[in-house]
């Protein structure tokens, strides 16, 4: 069996780099399974969205919790300036939450 690193490769997630949110989703993950997995927690790779799992053959295992998260998107006008920025939350799955399934069976 592969592991999800041979499989996923160099795919990198959506994750932009906020210190603050990488917090938050450590602390979740260090409740969830212990501080041991923090050494695992990779943000560009092996937590992602449920649409981001299944684009890349995976699933979540049924009753899984979501990790919440959050991000910020920024409205610009027509010069490109930003008028005002808006938290969005986002729902992430950790690694251990999923089952690869192959790219054929993809949602």
């Amino acid at each position: 069996m592969k592991s999800i690193k041979e499989i996923i490769g160099e795919s990198v997630s959506s994750y932009t780099g906020s210190e603050a949110t990488k917090a938050m989703v450590m602390e979740e993950i260090k409740k969830r399974y212990g501080e041991s997995e923090l050494k695992n927690f990779d943000p560009y790779h092996n937590a992602r969205t449920l649409h981001s799992w299944a684009k890349l053959g995976f699933r979540v295992r049924k009753g899984e919790r979501a990790i919440k998260s959050m991000t910020f998107i920024e409205s610009k006008d027509e010069n490109g300036n930003p008028i005002k920025r808006c938290r969005r939350p986002v729902n992430i799955f950790y690694y251990r939450q999923v089952d690869f399934i192959g790219p054929e069976q993809t949602i």
